[in-house]
């Protein structure tokens, strides 16, 4: 059987990541660059024409005389890390195939707990913003999925207030290829929540296929094409092609999350179903994708402690 060229591509080494990130005026070039990649340019008046200042890191335009600083209104504003651990969390998150807790972010960074939390979540919520805003098109296969085990002496089966509701879809192209991947937790599978889902995250006119849960034919308002396999309660059917990539992505990231945390709070599944989203999403060509995590943060407004710990919202 031949290699499978995405898994045996070349990857990005830490040896690598030493180099081209391995002090701070390279972390600080990097940043520039993604922020301004044609040149500093005034958040204000938009002129380039500016001055930085000896005392302190500050940009000042020219013109106006706005002073700004690398990072601010990012989402590194207001770090005192060193840009090399922020670059290290990055090259961690975005290269480990099976997902990193905050408890092991924590160790290789040489951080505190609360710390490597904060900066975990901020460029997890990073990703997710960036997958957000692209969505899914052709053929899509779509599942419905509960993340959580059963309470004891509570309700059991798929009502149990202990499991959260999430939609699995993975996209096609037309060799039958997995593609682009997207999970949302949604409030539950009701048409409603499944229509505002799809209006989101697909494409009008893409062709979704599902199983026979009666609220997925919700994607037709969408301007999608739906075509149901009805289960019937057939376990044979399981294994059907038509549900093969979205069954071997759901079994990945269970597995993985199992793994590398101890517990995944329901308040901030999102995020950590955005971390496999994005990294799947990115994987043909694994030394762009810390670049571009670099770039989307440098997009991404500030997100404060008292914004992460919110519950993040569904859909």
């Amino acid at each position: 059987m031949p290699k499978n060229k995405i898994q045996h591509q070349k990857g990005y080494s830490l040896f690598e990541l030493m180099q081209d990130y391995g002090t701070e005026s390279q972390c600080k070039q990097a940043l520039f660059n993604w922020r301004w990649p044609n040149g500093f340019q005034c958040p204000m008046c938009q002129e380039g024409a500016h001055c930085q200042l000896k005392t302190r890191p500050i940009y000042q335009c020219s013109c106006c005389h706005h002073q700004t600083s690398l990072t601010g209104n990012t989402l590194f504003s207001n770090t005192k890390l060193p840009l090399t651990k922020w670059f290290l969390a990055m090259f961690l998150l975005t290269q480990s195939k099976s997902g990193l807790s905050a408890m092991e972010l924590k160790r290789q960074l040489g951080v505190n707990y609360d710390t490597a939390w904060k900066m975990k979540h901020k460029l997890l919520q990073a990703m997710k913003e960036s997958d957000d805003q692209i969505p899914l098109d052709g053929i899509i296969q779509i599942d419905d999925v509960y993340w959580g085990g059963e309470q004891r002496g509570g309700k059991r089966g798929r009502g149990s207030s202990n499991k959260t509701p999430f939609v699995a879809a993975v996209s096609l192209n037309k060799d039958g290829h997995p593609i682009h991947m997207r999970m949302s937790v949604i409030k539950g599978f009701k048409s409603i929540e499944i229509e505002q889902w799809a209006k989101k995250h697909l494409k009008a006119t893409s062709i979704v296929i599902s199983d026979g849960l009666a609220c997925f034919t919700a994607v037709g308002k969408a301007g999608c094409r739906h075509f149901p396999v009805v289960m019937g309660g057939r376990l044979e059917l399981l294994d059907h092609k038509a549900f093969k990539w979205v069954n071997i992505m759901i079994g990945n990231v269970k597995n993985a999350l199992r793994g590398s945390c101890h517990s995944v709070s329901r308040s901030h599944l999102p995020r950590y179903l955005a971390e496999f989203c994005f990294c799947f999403n990115h994987r043909f060509d694994l030394p762009k994708m810390l670049p571009e995590l670099g770039r989307i943060a440098m997009l991404t407004p500030p997100m404060p402690y008292r914004l992460l710990k919110l519950t993040e919202p569904s859909g």
